[in-house]
């Protein structure tokens, strides 16, 4: 792909999507290098949760990315979640133990029905170069399983500190078993190796403080190492398809993971590969 020089940001909208499925308007912002190639295709990222890229300074972090030729140009799209946010992001082919998770199917087929066509239309762009999809914490989750169930439709997800805690059962009650009822292990295990997907994960060590299986190790920490150790049994190559960064200093909120963003941006859509 022809390379953006010197390309500076613009948020080129920001733009209210009325979507039937979810029976609410949904704000989304678009982000697009001022400058491009106009015969080469660009690479899609979605983003749950989008209203956190201001206080993210988003748009800083990719100008510099930007200037210093960092990275390949791409069409980020933020997309801002409701009021019933634990309800659309969740996982989509099973609810948790409280029920949460229940208009997953609905914003699943936000994305493919109404969002992606939208996005295709708007800018004229037929194909992408690749399609991912990232998230944090509860849209982290939301994020992967998207991917996980569609993985013909992307090549990378981003997980940022995200809810692999997702559970069928309380893990206060007796029959909890972190190898039956963790809902996106369960997936992964019982899902079918694509070859092409690549996964990145950040956690830090300050994201909390339980441990409910008393090892020293922070559960959100555990829950993201069980998952890539669950990859790894389905046929993916620690090395070369996953990435796993963990901050010691990084907490649950929006500054640790504006932290992590130019690490994941590199990792994906890097110009210089290692």
């Amino acid at each position: 792909m022809q390379q953006a020089t010197k390309a500076s940001v613009i948020l080129t909208e920001n733009v209210i999507l009325q979507s039937q499925y979810l029976e609410r308007e949904v704000i989304i912002d678009f982000f697009l290098p001022s400058v491009q190639s106009t015969t080469s295709p660009i690479s899609l990222l979605l983003i749950n949760d989008g209203q956190d890229m201001e206080k993210m300074h988003f748009t800083s972090i990719l100008e510099r990315l930007y200037s210093g030729q960092e990275i390949e140009p791409l069409l980020f799209v933020a997309i801002h979640c409701g009021t019933d946010r634990k309800m659309e992001y969740g996982t989509q082919n099973q609810l948790d133990y409280k029920g949460r998770g229940a208009k997953a199917p609905l914003y699943t087929s936000f994305i493919f029905d109404e969002l992606l066509p939208f996005i295709r239309q708007k800018y004229s762009i037929s194909s992408f170069k690749e399609k991912a999809f990232a998230g944090f914490s509860l849209g982290g989750l939301s994020a992967l399983d998207i991917v996980w169930n569609r993985p013909g439709e992307f090549t990378k997800a981003g997980l940022f500190s995200a809810s692999l805690w997702w559970r069928s059962v309380d893990q206060n009650d007796e029959e909890y078993d972190d190898n039956k009822h963790r809902i996106m292990h369960q997936q992964v295990r019982n899902g079918k190796y694509a070859p092409w997907l690549k996964f990145f994960f950040q956690c830090g060590n300050l994201d909390e403080t339980k441990d409910r299986n008393k090892n020293g190790i922070i559960d959100s920490i555990d829950d993201t190492l069980d998952l890539i150790a669950a990859l790894e049994e389905k046929g993916y190559d620690r090395e070369k398809d996953i990435r796993y960064l963990e901050l010691e200093d990084g907490h649950h909120d929006v500054f640790t993971w504006g932290r992590a963003m130019p690490d994941f941006l590199r990792w994906g859509w890097g110009t210089t590969k290692p």
